[in-house]
């Protein structure tokens, strides 16, 4: 049985949402945009500054993909409305089972660009720089640790980011101390930086030989990582530079010169390391990049509450300071933050369930 009326329903509301969408997104203002970039494009001396043209080829294409995506929203709605017309005039099963996978495509397509709307913080658009640290739990702290890395990974990779690993320190027996690696992709930040804070897992531990449940915490560090340095400037003389030899695979050079960097922002305290370029130069660079980031984010937070409130939540890896708990046994739903997660398998996380969690996180924002 085919339900028109239902269908013709869910295709008003889609219509809706889409065109509440495209005015969030203010697209008058985007092609305006667009038409002032493309013509610095054609500036012969464009292409001489490659930081900028780079810049600006990034900003074009994601201007074109908005736009490109709020059309084709657009005409597939076109395209339903056909086929409903034609069902009307002579239903068929096969037909109307297309259409309605049709609806529920761009339903969830809507739903996505909808999310997008919700980016509009000032640095929502950047990449990020995200650090993951083990906390209280030793070797099990670690080995979560690393699952949380595979589980940030995999969520980037299908979203279709791109992931960098600046700096990486393998754990005692197992997992991760900590590691840092750069995100690249549209709106990563925006999506990302609701993850900062401290995540506990609860689990029987595979590395106690009485199969004890353990407790297990690790902290996400998560900072925009800035398009010019000209927007921020820091004073070098506050910054103290250590080189070091790489750790790891990397080659006869890499291991055999101080090739890895690490930066301390001395009024601060904040540090940030690289050495996953070759050269000592790329991986200062890389470096500085970082640390920049770290010191805008840290500056967005002095302004947005106390600094003793951020250093009170953030300062213990460990029981109390969690934004989340993953809880693994007893199998269990657990409720963290107005949101849910239920799983009994380890694998499920690193498989991407995270996926849940960032939608609610964002859509309470």
């Amino acid at each position: 049985m085919i339900d028109l009326e239902r269908y013709s329903q869910e295709l008003n509301k889609l219509r809706d949402t889409v065109e509440k969408a495209a005015d969030a997104l203010n697209l008058p203002h985007l092609e305006e945009e667009l038409t002032e970039l493309r013509e610095e494009m054609n500036v012969p001396e464009f292409w001489n500054d490659l930081e900028r043209s780079t810049a600006v080829n990034r900003k074009v294409s994601q201007i074109e993909g908005k736009l490109n995506r709020v059309k084709q929203l657009k005409d597939r709605a076109d395209d339903i409305e056909a086929m409903l017309m034609l069902l009307k005039e002579d239903p068929d099963d096969e037909m109307g089972a297309e259409c309605e996978s049709e609806l529920q495509s761009l339903t969830d397509d809507a739903d996505a660009l909808e999310l997008e709307t919700l980016m509009r913080g000032e640095y929502d658009n950047s990449n990020a720089v995200l650090s993951l640290h083990a906390g209280a739990g030793g070797t099990e702290a670690q080995d979560w640790t690393s699952m949380l890395f595979r589980m940030y990974t995999r969520y980037c990779e299908r979203h279709g980011f791109k992931v960098t690993v600046n700096d990486i320190l393998d754990g005692d027996e197992a997992g991760l101390k900590s590691v840092t690696f750069q995100v690249e992709g549209d709106n990563a930040y925006g999506f990302l930086r609701s993850e900062r804070g401290v995540h506990r897992l609860v689990r029987i531990s595979p590395f106690d030989s009485n199969a004890r449940r353990h407790t297990s915490f690790s902290s996400l560090d998560v900072a925009p990582i800035l398009e010019g340095d000209q927007d921020f400037e820091i004073n070098m003389d506050e910054v103290r530079i250590d080189t070091y030899r790489a750790g790891g695979a990397g080659g006869q050079h890499v291991n055999r010169t101080d090739s890895a960097v690490r930066m301390t922002h001395i009024p601060t305290g904040i540090v940030a390391q690289c050495q996953n370029e070759r050269s000592q130069i790329q991986n200062r660079e890389v470096c500085l990049r970082i640390l920049k980031s770290r010191l805008l984010e840290l500056k967005q937070r002095e302004r947005e509450e106390q600094m003793s409130d951020i250093k009170g939540e953030m300062k213990k890896i460990e029981w109390g300071s969690q934004i989340r708990s993953y809880v693994f046994q007893p199998y269990t739903m657990v409720k963290d933050h107005r949101t849910s997660f239920e799983s009994g398998n380890v694998d499920d996380v690193m498989d991407g369930n995270i996926d849940g969690f960032i939608t609610a996180f964002l859509k309470m924002q």
